[in-house]
């Protein structure tokens, strides 16, 4: 119900930029959590004797079950709604992240980071459901650009932060205190977060804002299984470009570190200092991102061509990766990969926002669950990825073939945006698949 006259403010408020904004934190949260491994690891190994294939398959853990999970968390955010899910989901891998603090060996730590990637899974659906609630489709970009914005935020902090907690306390104090920062955000989230028209402080005027293309809605439909979704080109296809996409943006997520200290010769302080160089970088192009492409949409673009264009621009940028692998100089190669990483962010604030662009119009959205389909192909990548790299390290002493082969899987990405997504509007709704009952959402 909305909120009894006079309750509310009659100007136009903005409350969905804060709603967007505790977003935004708990994927910064998120992404510390799971990065503060990469950065203690090479303080672990002295303690724990862990060799670099054993690192790269700690590396890829997290994604194991990340990936697995993310159709089922997609889902069941659809199905309970994004107040109840997001709480869950952030105690979850808080919790785990604290429990890292008493791993003893490789199998520990291993089962630490399954149970970590578990409850991460439900970060990005519970983002994408949000956006969908509180923002129209002219704003839905710039909204997903800020809470993947986040992403970069948690990465680059990651650096200065886990380094000084580890010089501090020790790589066990630094997964105790990176861990209790979520539950702080659980009790933030479960006071401030309502639905729109459920939240006593949006005004009429925001609520209309919001609401204006409520009208597009074409069906009273149930939700949308997912196992439709699945026999659909388009979603096929975003899942594919973002798997390559994450092979590309986890260098940078789990190895990046390690490489500026093992293959460029970076001391601990240029590391905190110079190796958040890309990080910052990577923080713009997500916001830019965002920016260009919900303006093209305002100039009258089609959702196609500003969606396509910022997402095959920004892959291609990210392709000179490669050429950081066979630079002389080390501070050539730390601008190359600022770049790449900028310009893949610069893509993804597009890539995540296609769920909500291509969620059939029924009152039953499935974004969440497209959400999780595309995130689900893309993290089998996540956990190839720092594997791969791990093993080629491990075997050729070198980063150069796995920068390399990201090189090459950026390039894939936009031939298959390019040729495998159809046009970005939403989906029909199959005929006798949308039966499927879903309990309303408890967001309340």
């Amino acid at each position: 119900m909305p909120p009894a006259p006079g309750t509310a403010p009659t100007r136009r408020t903005k409350i969905r930029w804060l709603m967007v904004l505790l977003a935004f934190l708990a994927i910064a949260i998120n992404y510390v959590d799971r990065a503060n491994l990469s950065v203690a690891l090479p303080y672990m190994n002295a303690e724990l004797g862990l060799s670099p294939e054993l690192s790269g398959l700690l590396l890829g853990a997290f994604f194991w079950t990340y990936s697995v999970f993310q159709i089922p968390l997609g889902r069941l955010v659809d199905r309970f709604g994004t107040k109840v899910m997001f709480a869950a989901a952030v105690a979850w891998w808080s919790l785990f992240t604290a429990a890292t603090a008493v791993a003893r060996g490789f199998a520990s730590l291993f089962a630490v980071r399954l149970l970590l990637g578990l409850g991460e899974a439900g970060a990005f659906p519970a983002c994408t459901k949000l956006v969908e609630e509180w923002f129209p489709r002219r704003e839905r970009a710039t909204a997903s650009g800020i809470y993947d914005s986040g992403a970069r935020g948690g990465t680059m902090l990651a650096i200065p932060i886990v380094t000084a907690l580890v010089m501090w306390l020790g790589w066990r104090g630094s997964f105790v205190i990176t861990g209790s920062i979520g539950l702080v955000w659980v009790a933030v989230w479960w006071w401030l977060y309502r639905r729109p028209r459920e939240h006593p402080w949006v005004s009429e005027a925001e609520l209309e804002h919001i609401e204006q293309d409520a009208a597009a809605q074409t069906s009273e439909a149930d939700q949308v299984r997912w196992q439709d979704l699945l026999r659909n080109r388009t979603v096929w296809g975003m899942a594919l470009g973002f798997a390559c996409q994450a092979f590309v943006i986890y260098f940078f997520i789990t190895w990046f570190p390690s490489y500026l200290v093992d293959e460029r010769g970076f001391s601990l302080l240029e590391l905190g200092i110079f190796g958040t160089l890309p990080g910052i970088v990577a923080f713009a192009g997500n916001f830019l991102g965002g920016a260009v492409s919900d303006r093209l949409v305002r100039r009258g673009h089609s959702l196609t061509f500003a969606r396509k264009s910022c997402i095959v621009g920004g892959m291609l940028g990210s392709s000179v990766i490669a050429l950081a692998a066979v630079v002389d100089s080390s501070w050539l190669a730390l601008a190359l990969l600022a770049f790449s990483f900028g310009s893949v962010t610069f893509a993804t604030t597009c890539i995540v926002t296609l769920p909500t662009d291509i969620a059939p119009r029924s009152a039953k959205s499935c974004s969440g669950t497209i959400q999780g389909i595309q995130n689900a192909a893309s993290n089998v990548a996540g956990a190839v990825s720092p594997a791969l790299i791990g093993l080629i390290y491990g075997f050729t002493g070198s980063f150069v073939g796995g920068l390399v082969a990201a090189g090459a899987v950026a390039v894939l990405a936009c031939l298959i945006y390019l040729f495998v997504v159809g046009d970005i509007e939403p989906l029909p709704l199959p005929e006798g698949a949308t039966h499927q009952s879903a309990a309303a959402d408890s967001n309340a």
